[in-house]
Formats: C-alpha cells, structure tokens, sequence
C-alpha cells in the first residue's frame, strides 16, 4: 500500500479552527485509540494499531512463513524504516524500562552494539549490527529503538536505515510516530505479549522479521 502526497482546498470552518488554535500546544501521541484527537488524519486500521500514511512510503506488514501471524507493521521508503511493534503491558509500571537492557543484551549476544541515550520519547537505545548484504557481502546496519508505555500497553518503534543516524531526516519519521495509536482492547493478556494486527487486504505482505529487530517482549 503506497500513500502519495495529496493537498485539500482548506474549507471555511478549517481556517477558522486553525487561527482558533494559533499559538496552542499541537496534540502529539503516540495516542490510546480511545483518545485519538479530531485532527483530520486518516488512519490505516491494523487492529491494534491505527497508523497514518507517511507520504512517499509504502506500508508492509511482516508475517511470519511459519504461523501466518503478522509480526509488525512497517513503513518503508527508500530512504529507511520505521518499525512498530505493540505489546500488552501492566497498567502501572514501566515495561520499556524493563525490557530495554534486555534488548540491548540481545544486540550484544549477535555482535552488535546498543547505546542507551535521551531522545525525544524519552531514553532509547543506538544500535549497530554487522549483517550481510543480498550479495554475500558484510555491512553495519543502523537502527534506533524507541518505546512508549501506555495504557496497558507498550509500543516500541525501530528506525531502520538513514532515520536511525541522521537527526534532519529523523524528524518526519518521529512526527509519523507521534501520529500512531493503539488499540489495547479489554481482553487480559500476559504482559509482554504481542497485540494483535489485523491484516487488510489491502496491505502488502512480506515474510520475516527484521534484521535490526529483536522480539519485543524479551522476559517479560
């Protein structure tokens, strides 16, 4: 599924609401579904993620061959990535705390290296791992691996390619994600389980995971 760039005449009542909200704080998520603001945006629904269109991007959904479960959601473009896995968390706690040393632990584990550091969404993790290319060659993969808690839930973003190394082509990549929102549902589910992506028929289907991507949920 390929979004493009599309411009809309602004109506009367969306002028008078942007000179309304002039100077006000823009509403950023990543959002609770519940809470997604009116704000115009049109939201591809995944099930438990409502994710928006990044132009000049293509959406994928990676599916395991094996089980024929979607693994994540993935924006792409030539350029680079960004990744989105959703997993059920407590309703109090902080499950990216928990499983962000796990995760560099695993980084470590397959050759590669994880620096934690500050970022916009708080602490996140700077990795670098050797991979090789389709033709047999050795390269380093970039990627950054951010998390969010929620309400019960926990997203976790991986920025693939240039968005994960250059801070000016990052920043649209992190406005998409602010633009994300989950959908946790009532049902219990063990904390660190991974919520459930509905697959349109629309979208298109790779198989695997990602290389930069280790399983989300690690000992939770």
């Amino acid at each position: 599924m390929k979004f493009g760039r599309k411009s809309t005449p602004a109506t009367e009542e969306a002028v008078t609401a942007a000179e309304a909200g002039a100077g006000a704080e823009p509403v950023t998520g990543p959002f609770d579904a519940e809470d997604v603001p009116d704000d115009g945006v049109s939201r591809v629904d995944l099930g438990s993620m409502l994710v928006a269109p990044v132009p000049g991007s293509e959406l994928r959904l990676q599916v395991d061959e094996r089980t024929q479960q979607v693994q994540s959601v993935l924006l792409a473009a030539a350029e680079g990535a960004l990744e989105l896995r959703a997993f059920a968390a407590p309703r109090n706690g902080d499950l990216w705390g928990e499983i962000r040393p796990q995760l560099a632990a695993d980084m470590a584990r397959r050759g590669g290296t994880a620096t934690e550091r500050e970022g916009r969404f708080g602490p996140e993790l700077v990795c670098q791992l050797t991979v090789k290319t389709p033709d047999g060659r050795t390269g380093q993969q970039a990627s950054r691996i951010v998390g969010i808690n929620g309400s019960r839930w926990l997203l976790r973003a991986t920025f693939l390619g240039k968005p994960a190394v250059d801070e000016e082509t990052a920043a649209s990549w992190e406005d998409a994600l602010t633009q994300v929102a989950v959908r946790r549902g009532d049902h219990a589910m063990p904390v660190g389980d991974p919520l459930p992506v509905t697959l349109p028929e629309e979208a298109r289907r790779i198989s695997g995971p990602a290389d930069a991507a280790p399983d989300a949920g690690q000992g939770s």
